[in-house]
């Protein structure tokens, strides 16, 4: 189960991208994204789904990938970006160029600035803390997307 919970919490190993795995994940999480969405017609609310049937699994692996290596929350442990990536994606009002670049910064400006509550998410334990935290900065993300959405701005 090791070996699986690696996999996917690494993303298909994007994790061990070694600058930025953060990113690298969010990259990828856009890359699956917009694949499901140009060829197989997945809208932006579907990708709210997607993250939510995503969540137990990713707390899982994010646990136990954490667990076998020993640290609270590791830098390979990507599928949390992942989670909030879908999230962010499921506020766009359309997706469009605009609004796939205002999705990967909205996120990655609250993954890591972590306004309240999203720090404290990060003290829950085990694989929820580390996946939570990313699902409350993607809604954060989700809502000022789709903010800019309905005022025309993407």
């Amino acid at each position: 189960m090791s070996a699986l919970a690696r996999l996917l919490g690494t993303f298909f190993f994007i994790g061990y991208v070694p600058k930025g795995p953060g990113t690298a994940g969010s990259l990828g999480a856009l890359a699956v994204a917009w694949w499901l969405h140009t060829y197989e017609g997945i809208p932006a609310a579907g990708f709210a789904v997607y993250a939510l049937l995503l969540l137990a699994p990713a707390s899982w692996a994010a646990g136990r990938v954490a667990e076998d290596i020993g640290k609270k929350d590791p830098q390979i442990v990507v599928i949390d970006e992942v989670v909030g990536q879908w999230i962010t994606l499921a506020g766009a009002v359309t997706l469009n160029w605009k609004s796939w670049l205002a999705a990967f910064a909205l996120f990655r400006v609250f993954d890591i600035w972590k306004p309240p509550p999203v720090r404290q998410l990060e003290r829950i334990q085990g694989g929820a803390g580390i996946v939570m935290d990313d699902v409350m900065a993607g809604i954060y993300a989700a809502l000022v997307l789709y903010g800019a959405g309905w005022f025309n701005l993407y």
